[in-house]
């Protein structure tokens, strides 16, 4: 399948377009490799990883694929020389043929395959609103719990605990039903979460100035790390793109701990 198919095919999926007044990341195609030959390349095989970096490039081509789809890609709103790191990274992509694609907020916001909502199935939350204002757009979900959980069933459906999980503050109700979250950098999110009454927020990054408001105001906090609230994006899209496409993918899996 050609670069060109699979960009249309993830634009009417996802609101790439729709997001770039509020997205500082360069969304859809980064990199086109092959731009110059006639018919394009085709493109057999997607890898999927968290991050754009050499070790998601490297094992991207070891794995054969001919397009890297990732959360965080290489452009953040500014122009950067093509010098250091950033010129060996595309230097290895164009050379190793390998065309790289981005979705950043629109794969955290997705109602079916997004970070949030891939939390969110896991969690058994299966009414889902729209949750977390940035910039006028709702980036989050919250919901109700099927049946009240303690905070160490929580981590464990999420996949983590108390020692994998950057900072965990039980400072909410024992038995939690109502769950807010944003997957990645959004601690200061959980002032929403307040407002709106959670028994508990989810989001990746720990920041030091929440700890006594979550405190004072009877919060539940789980920050699980943004790495890993970031994961559930990339796979699930793998798997969608497969079915639909009928495109081999694989996910690469770079954990950070952060």
């Amino acid at each position: 399948m050609k670069l060109s198919e699979i960009d249309a095919y993830y634009r009417g999926l996802m609101q790439i377009d729709e997001l770039e007044r509020i997205d500082v990341s360069m969304n859809g195609i980064q990199v086109a490799a092959g731009e110059g030959e006639p018919a394009g390349v085709e493109i057999g095989r997607i890898a999927f990883a968290v991050d754009a970096c050499m070790e998601s490039f490297e094992r991207a081509a070891e794995a054969g694929a001919g397009m890297l789809l990732v959360h965080h890609g290489l452009f953040w709103g500014r122009p950067l020389r093509i010098d250091g790191t950033h010129y060996k990274r595309l230097k290895f992509l164009i050379e190793n043929n390998i065309s790289l694609y981005a979705a950043h907020l629109p794969l955290d916001m997705h109602p079916e395959f997004g970070n949030n909502a891939g939390m969110c199935e896991s969690l058994g939350i299966t009414e889902p609103e729209p949750f977390g204002d940035y910039h006028g757009v709702k980036i989050g979900f919250k919901g109700r719990l099927p049946e009240a959980c303690s905070i160490e069933e929580i981590l464990d459906k999420l996949g983590l605990s108390a020692d994998r999980a950057l900072s965990v503050l039980p400072f909410g109700p024992k038995d939690i039903k109502n769950v807010a979250l944003v997957s990645g950098g959004a601690p200061d999110e959980v002032y929403q979460a307040m407002d709106e009454e959670a028994d508990l927020y989810i989001t990746g990054d720990a920041s030091h100035q929440i700890y006594h408001p979550c405190l004072e105001n009877g919060i539940n906090l789980i920050c699980g790390g943004h790495y890993h609230t970031e994961t559930w994006g990339v796979r699930l899209l793998s798997e969608r793109t497969r079915t639909d496409l009928g495109l081999e993918t694989v996910f690469i899996d770079i954990p950070t701990g952060l």
